[in-house]
């Protein structure tokens, strides 16, 4: 079963009970591993994003094997990193493992987009569950990498290891942007829908999107990637320190 083809066992299917236990662990761990690391220095920080970006690789490179071995090789969609939670592999070696303006970049996906995409497909994992059953190796792969996107998003941001600026939105905005019109690019040659913006996403947000923008539905799909999981993690971030500054003067 863990490595069986699509249909070969009956799917977890998303919000039932396999889904919520898968659910209910990772978030548990999640929260547990944060204890013992929210008092990391920078450099740790640094350490951790290396050895989970490393990590994450090799959770992908598995999973693209796995669909090239029983040929779903005619389907680009199910193995070729372009999604947007796929940016937290290119992210996380920015981050770790460049300097300047480059680890500025992944920086920033980090404590933003990366918070918002792992939080997104664990609760609604429309890329494993509904094809796989729960103890298959796609399904708790993609807990375990979309856990541990959510958990370096917060770490950077509970160890302060970045002080995000309403600036950086152009950090953020220049790895989407690059990887949107990479994605339109292959989408129009192999007839993908990588970042989601080439066609609909049934039963999905995306849906939403599609009926209501018709022929600017790519312009706005990438529009809302571009700046909606930056400027939501800023706003939470502002009101959390807005919140904190007042208790501190009730204190006083």
């Amino acid at each position: 079963m863990f490595f069986s083809k699509p249909g070969e066992y009956a799917p977890c299917k998303m919000f039932s009970s396999g889904h919520f236990i898968l659910l209910s662990i990772t978030l548990i761990i999640v929260i547990v591993v944060l204890c013992f690391t929210k008092n990391m220095n920078k450099d740790k920080v640094k350490d951790t994003i290396r050895k989970s970006t490393v990590f994450l690789w090799i959770l992908e490179i598995i999973k693209i094997i796995f669909n090239l071995i029983i040929g779903n090789s005619a389907n680009p969609n199910n193995y070729i990193p372009l999604y947007y939670c796929s940016l937290i592999l290119y992210a996380g070696l920015l981050s770790g493992f460049s300097k300047g303006k480059l680890k500025k970049i992944g920086d920033v996906f980090i404590s933003t987009g990366a918070i918002i995409g792992g939080l997104f497909f664990l609760f609604c994992p429309n890329t494993s569950l509904p094809a796989y059953p729960m103890f298959h190796y796609i399904s708790i792969q993609s807990f375990i990498f979309h856990g541990t996107m959510l958990y370096l998003g917060l770490l950077v941001n509970i160890t302060n290891y970045i002080d995000l600026k309403i600036s950086d939105i152009k950090y953020y905005a220049i790895l989407i942007t690059i990887i949107s019109c990479i994605s339109y690019v292959v989408n129009k040659i192999l007839g993908t829908n990588f970042m989601f913006i080439s066609d609909n996403f049934p039963n999905t947000p995306v849906e939403i999107v599609y009926n209501l923008t018709g022929k600017f539905f790519t312009l706005v799909m990438i529009l809302i990637q571009v700046v909606g999981p930056f400027y939501l993690i800023y706003f939470i971030k502002y009101l959390i320190k807005q919140a904190k500054n007042q208790f501190d003067k009730k204190k006083m």
